[in-house]
């Protein structure tokens, strides 16, 4: 008999942002799913209608399509299932396996201070389980009834064997007074209709397992396998929080950050393949396996996360960084989304940058028609000395026959070696002439990209800086 097919699911909650943590869940389940050539399923549990808004979908969506995880079956929100959830509590309460509870929210509360203050463990005590009259005045909840005895057993494929005694478990509210299903139930016949065969998820929905599975088995459904991932710490140890970078993910795409590399660093919270650190998707698919996930709790560092996404920046392909070195420029006001610069500017400055945000703000000079000289870097390298290097430096440029890196290089190197000086003495002034200031790509390459009609030209407005500097006796005009 052939093994069944795997089926994951990610099933977020709409009621905030798409964070780490649940980025983190969602790419393990899209990753077990591939690996294993199985479906993945994106599901929305918005039965919390106070909390749920249709903006904390879209950032869910939008989140899931910038990382690239895409479900192959989904969305589907338990909204529009509402019809099927009550046909299985009507069968629950048929069977017998479910009651109608008509404590009032008055004796629920001094039920649990009375348990409180007899040091008990604050949990229903079933006192409506064999009631067969209703009580007048009051809409009742469903409860499951959930067994007396006996043992839930979770073979967790993170954790290892989990037991919970039913004795410890109460009876649950599968439906409110108003007849509307609640969280835990809907999950449990999401996955039995949908055919989950691997749930994975946080370890804090660990305690919620034993009664689902208990559901499960009620509604005639068989459990699915469970895997509870660690949940991820701040580097200080805390719980992650807005300070450590527990943004939406969609954060992250403003910021510069590249989805494949921000997967790369969450799928090693908490999983290893060997010592390899940088991954593609498909070589993550190819190497993931959901028992090699670490069940101690990981630490978000976000140093290590720029420098995988550096590492990302320089491998990806230059056509790639192009438009969206464009969109974070245009985010600093430079519009030159179809500028030819944009694959030149990136290749020369994605080893010097951590994000394209970065990129973009080191990068507004090549854009710009005109720059604005840093006062540090203009006192410091275009004094008089400098002044001269420069007029020598635009004499050679303005007459070379071919207006390429090389030969720019060359001429730099020539006029050093007349000079007698190093070449940073030429090529410093002619940086902060075409730059602005005094750090650049290499001056060869950055003058070659910018162009001789503007290089010229900013030499020129350079040295007019220095004439005018000079009449206030030194003071910038």
């Amino acid at each position: 008999m052939a093994a069944a097919m795997t089926v994951t699911r990610f099933a977020p909650s709409p009621t905030g942002m798409l964070h780490i943590g649940g980025a983190r869940t969602a790419l393990f389940s899209w990753l077990y799913a591939r690996h294993r050539a199985g479906r993945f399923i994106l599901r929305i549990e918005d039965t919390d209608r106070e909390r749920s808004t249709a903006e904390a979908v879209g950032v869910i969506l939008d989140g899931m399509q910038w990382l690239g995880l895409a479900a192959d079956e989904g969305p589907y929100y338990q909204t529009q299932r509402f019809l099927r959830y009550r046909e299985a509590v009507s069968a629950l309460l048929a069977s017998g396996l479910a009651y109608r509870c008509y404590c009032s929210k008055e004796e629920l509360e001094r039920m649990r201070a009375e348990q409180i203050a007899r040091k008990e463990k604050p949990r229903y005590d079933g006192r409506c389980r064999d009631r067969a009259a209703p009580r007048a005045g009051i809409d009742p909840v469903v409860r499951f009834r959930n067994p007396l005895d006996g043992e839930v057993i979770v073979d967790d494929l993170v954790h290892g064997r989990v037991v919970f005694q039913n004795r410890e478990l109460d009876d649950l509210i599968i439906a409110r007074s108003d007849g509307t299903p609640t969280y835990n139930f809907c999950v449990v016949v999401d996955d039995m209709d949908m055919r989950i065969t691997h749930v994975i998820r946080g370890d804090d929905h660990l305690n919620n397992t034993p009664r689902q599975i208990n559901m499960l088995r009620a509604l005639g459904g068989e459990p699915p396998a469970y895997a509870h991932l660690p949940m991820i710490l701040g580097a200080d140890g805390a719980k992650l929080s807005k300070r450590h970078g527990a943004v939406s993910v969609l954060q992250y795409r403003e910021e510069g950050y590249l989805p494949e590399a921000l997967l790369n660093y969450l799928a090693r919270l908490g999983w290893s393949h060997g010592d390899q650190e940088l991954f593609t998707l498909e070589e993550l698919v190819a190497a993931f396996d959901i028992r090699d996930v670490n069940k101690s709790a990981a630490a978000f560092n976000p140093d290590k996360l720029l420098w995988v996404n550096q590492q990302h920046l320089m491998r990806a392909p230059l056509a790639r960084l192009a438009p969206l070195l464009g969109a974070q420029l245009a985010r600093l006001g430079i519009e030159c989304r179809d500028d030819p610069l944009l694959e030149g500017v990136a290749a020369l400055q994605r080893e010097r940058a951590r994000t394209m945000r970065e990129m973009a703000e080191a990068s507004r000079y090549f854009f710009l028609p005109r720059v604005e000289l840093e006062e540090k870097a203009a006192r410091k390298h275009l004094g008089p000395e400098g002044a001269a290097a420069l007029a020598r430096v635009r004499e050679r440029l303005q007459s070379l026959p071919v207006w390429s890196a090389e030969p720019i290089h060359r001429a730099l190197a020539e006029l050093a070696a007349e000079l007698g000086a190093g070449l940073g003495t030429v090529a410093q002034p002619l940086r902060v002439a075409v730059s602005g200031g005094a750090v650049s790509p290499p001056i060869d390459a950055t003058v070659a990209l910018i162009g001789r009609e503007r290089v010229l030209d900013r030499i020129d407005r350079a040295l007019e800086w220095t004439q005018r500097a000079g009449e206030r006796g030194g003071q910038s005009p």
